[in-house]
């Protein structure tokens, strides 16, 4: 993807992305990342092992925020595309939205593994605060998967129409 990326973005698309910030407060308690605090491509609620991916537990959620664990009540974070919500011991909440648009791929960082969602919606996660806590409210969105998957195939990703597709590698 990063060839394609590469192919196909202008000076100012590369320049306006240089400018994001590795991590953003958008309101007070909440921090938004890609990945994790410090570490844009790691991911945050789940872990890779040898034998693939799982679930991350509570601690290891906890050393991957550093620092900043326990300084906010709410961190949004992505890079998994795999729409997920987590309630933290002392109550933050960690909410991977989802995606609207790639819901399965492969890598090999650390290991072998495959991020499937096993659908093709567009998934999003809306929050709302309620007191001294955060709500979040999973969705999903039925869209002309088929248009995507032929636009990827006609941009000569034929994986990535399968993933559109089926929400599987």
């Amino acid at each position: 993807m990063d060839r394609f990326a590469d192919a196909v973005l202008t000076e100012r698309d590369r320049e306006w992305l240089a400018r994001l910030p590795e991590r953003l407060e958008p309101v007070d308690g909440v921090l938004a990342v890609h990945g994790a605090p410090g570490d844009d491509l790691r991911y945050l609620l789940e872990t890779v092992e040898p034998a693939g991916l799982r679930e991350a537990t509570d601690e290891e959620i906890v050393e991957r925020l550093g620092g900043d664990a326990g300084q906010f009540s709410l961190y949004l974070c992505g890079h998994t595309h795999l729409q997920h919500a987590r309630r933290l011991p002392g109550g933050a909440v960690v909410v991977n939205p989802g995606s609207v648009g790639w819901p399965a791929f492969a890598d090999d960082d650390p290991f072998p593994h495959r991020i499937e969602a096993r659908t093709p919606h567009a998934r999003y996660t809306s929050i709302e605060r309620r007191g001294d806590s955060w709500s979040a409210d999973e969705h999903r969105l039925e869209y002309d998967v088929e248009l995507a998957a032929r636009l990827a195939e006609a941009n000569s990703r034929p994986d990535i129409a399968q993933a559109l597709r089926t929400g599987r590698v």
